[in-house]
């Protein structure tokens, strides 16, 4: 499976099959969240047992309190930290899709009772739960690409693909607050408006811009040496190069 396929196969599940992530599949995760956190400077940690993460109301009645496992979303707490942390978790959302994994981001949470361990100046405003679950979850709406997009001129085929695959990116109650622009000069604008997590939603909105990217053999726009370190902030011009 493709990134490009686990993109458009992936959907939020929130109800989990009481069975453990086999200890190899656990260990490519690992290995993925070890080089996200090396790319975007965070501190996203994979904790084997999601213990009392989900133990609040709103995601125990969303049937998150099945979910075996969690990824906790963390790093030093600065402007870019929730769009680093949007960018890179989605990155390893994507990889547990292709490791036949189910995921669902989740804000709403007991900090508390998460089994994590922060370093101080360290903040973690959301997390993942992550198993096999009981289904592979549904399609959700979505805004029309003029909603989210615009552009100086008729767009290219890699912005409209950019564009079409940032529309499958799971947004906090499905708002997609993103917006890209395709300048005349051929940069790129990004930003997002005013909403629950929208920062984090814009980091993984551009994830999926830029696995669209990658696979025409285009170079990526806001992860090495963009997102990673660190992204620029939204608004902010970057070329496709």
């Amino acid at each position: 499976m493709t990134e490009v396929e686990a993109i458009r196969q992936r959907h939020s599940v929130r109800s989990y099959l009481d069975k453990k992530i086999e200890p190899e599949t656990a260990r490519l995760l690992c290995q993925m969240i070890s080089e996200c956190n090396e790319k975007g400077h965070l501190h996203l940690q994979f904790l084997p047992e999601a213990g009392g993460t989900f133990h609040r109301l709103l995601p125990r009645a969303a049937g998150l309190a099945s979910a075996p496992s969690v990824i906790a979303c963390a790093g030093p707490a600065d402007a870019s930290l929730e769009e680093r942390i949007g960018y890179f978790g989605e990155k390893v959302v994507l990889y547990a899709q292709q490791l036949a994994l189910n995921t669902c981001w989740c804000g709403t949470f007991s900090a508390r009772n998460t089994p994590v361990t922060l370093a101080p100046g360290e903040k973690m405003p959301i997390v993942i739960a992550v198993g096999y679950g009981a289904d592979q979850g549904r399609p959700r709406r979505s805004k029309t690409m003029a909603q989210v997009a615009g552009s100086d001129g008729y767009p290219p085929p890699w912005f409209r693909d950019g564009v079409a695959l940032a529309l499958l990116a799971p947004t906090a109650i499905n708002q997609q607050k993103f917006h890209f622009r395709l300048c005349s000069d051929g940069s790129v604008l990004s930003e997002c408006g005013p909403g629950p997590f929208s920062r984090i939603d814009l980091g993984i909105a551009r994830c999926h811009f830029d696995a669209a990217l990658r696979a025409v053999g285009m170079k990526e726009l806001w992860g090495e040496g963009g997102a990673g370190s660190p992204p620029s902030p939204s608004g902010a011009p970057i070329s496709p190069g």
